[in-house]
């Protein structure tokens, strides 16, 4: 099945290469197909899952035949934590092909292209069990990113908002390239399983353990790893936006969760106390960034900077449920803040702004609209029932175990979250019309198939945790972190 997975996008890309560039419906209505195929497979695979926490449904593939390893056999397979990553990839690329049916107004072929190439890579790096196959695969969804959000951005600071975030997660990777390097110098393999059985001399483990953590810190991003993110998501196209927030954030946490512990307990139990202040400080200052901000966009990405400050939280407590905690709360801000970037463009097509004060009264002109907002909002500020409200809820438990002062602080983002999020719904949608705003037209059909599905999912997972933590906690507890 996990073959499937890998084969179905890839046919889906051949595809449209054989389509013609002038018939845009054609390529849209393939991509979109082959990406509701490649949902399905994954839905399939979860169905199959036996929920023992073992890898499974292993692929054996060589990079290149009859070598050994670095580049010998390099196995890609599925557990309980990487199952529901490939899950929420596999959601939210046909979302972003049905956001942005009308959006790129050039170039439509290589922009479809570019979301399945980025599917295709992300599936792979959340199943590969090669530190050198992670490597290769984590730097090239750079390419495509940088693409979408150079050439197909909504404005004039596009360029630079694809540098920023082209050389910042490159050079953090250099050093991950050469801590994967010093780990094959002392161990003499990159292979995931046979590295989690050696032990590996403490000095060493201090720097690998470093070259890792600025890479993956700025993936997160961690303050102050975190400035290529809001102009990222300022320029970036609406998919763009969703392909960020809602998956390659996760690549951080979800890279500190597979190597961090299981390969370098000494140093990520050193280094501890360090990550944790860093993320106290994500937590609080990006909450009080995003209270002063005044473009939607930008309030969306400050908040996912807190919101990512309480994942690294729960990782590095060291504990079953704040492990738990990060992998649920990684899924849960996946879902929310990538359903947020939709609505907040769906304003931004109709008035060309996305600057606050010009809009208010967003809930008599668009019902639709300013309920779809409510229920996201609720959920960004963790209302019990939502799924958000699960992960933070489980994140301040290891929190409050680890230290009370810690978990004390950790709790001042979740108050301030509720501040910003009722404060901007308060302001873009109650009170009388804005004299800026004469007429704004309701969400369509299109918009609707488009956020109705985050929607459900996140107060279906909200309500039925148990769907994502019974197999999450045993994969943990079977490969013992």
């Amino acid at each position: 099945m996990l073959e499937l997975v890998f084969i179905l996008p890839l046919i889906g890309i051949l595809n449209l290469l054989i389509i013609p560039r002038d018939n845009i419906i054609k390529l849209k209505k393939t991509a979109l197909e082959w990406s509701l195929f490649t949902l399905t497979a994954t839905i399939l695979l979860w169905a199959s899952f036996d929920g023992s926490g073992q890898f499974q449904a292993i692929i054996n593939f060589e990079w290149i035949p009859g070598t050994e390893p670095v580049f010998g056999p390099v196995l890609f397979a599925v557990d309980g934590i990487s199952i529901f990553f490939l899950i929420l990839t596999a959601v939210l690329i046909p979302i972003c092909i049905l956001i942005s049916w009308n959006s790129p107004r050039f170039l439509i072929k290589e922009f479809l292209l570019c979301l399945l190439a980025i599917e295709v890579l992300l599936l792979g790096v959340f199943t590969v069990l090669d530190l050198i196959g992670f490597y290769i695969l984590f730097e090239g969804i750079l390419i495509p990113m940088f693409l979408i959000i150079g050439i197909w951005g909504s404005r004039e600071e596009k360029v630079q908002a694809s540098y920023y975030f082209f050389f910042y997660t490159f050079l953090g990777s250099v050093f991950m390239l050469l801590a994967i390097f010093i780990l094959y110098s002392h161990a003499g393999t990159t292979d995931y399983q046979a590295l989690c059985g050696l032990q590996i001399k403490k000095n060493f483990q201090y720097f690998i353990f470093l070259g890792f953590f600025l890479s993956l810190a700025i993936k997160i991003p961690k303050i102050p790893f975190h400035i290529w993110l809001p102009l990222a998501h300022v320029e970036a196209p609406v998919a763009g936006s969703v392909i960020l927030a809602g998956v390659l954030l996760k690549l951080g946490g979800y890279g500190f969760i597979r190597f961090s512990w299981p390969l370098l307990p000494e140093a990520s139990k050193f280094f501890a106390p360090l990550i944790l202040t860093l993320s106290l400080l994500a937590i609080i200052y990006g909450s009080l960034t995003t209270c002063r901000q005044v473009d939607l966009k930008r309030i969306i990405a400050y908040s996912s900077v807190a919101h990512m400050g309480l994942v690294t939280l729960g990782i590095f407590s060291h504990t079953v449920q704040g492990l738990v905690a990060a992998i649920f709360l990684m899924l849960a801000h996946g879902l929310v803040s990538s359903a947020l970037f939709i609505a907040v463009t769906f304003l931004y097509d109709r008035h060309h702004t996305r600057i606050i004060k010009y809009y208010r009264g967003m809930a008599i002109t668009m019902p639709l609209f300013g309920v779809s907002m409510l229920t996201l909002m609720l959920a960004n500020a963790s209302i019990p029932l939502s799924c958000n409200f699960v992960g933070e809820f489980l994140s301040l438990l290891a929190a409050f175990e680890y230290s009370i002062i810690v978990g004390v602080l950790a709790s001042l983002g979740i108050v301030l979250s509720a501040g910003y999020s009722i404060y901007l719904y308060n302001r873009a949608c109650f009170g009388a019309p804005s004299k800026y705003l004469k007429f704004s037209r309701d969400l369509n059909r299109r918009e609707l198939y488009s956020i109705i599905p985050l929607v459900i999912l996140i107060y279906l997972i909200g309500i039925f945790p148990s769907i994502i933590i019974d197999v999450v906690k045993s994969s943990i507890i079977f490969q013992e972190w």
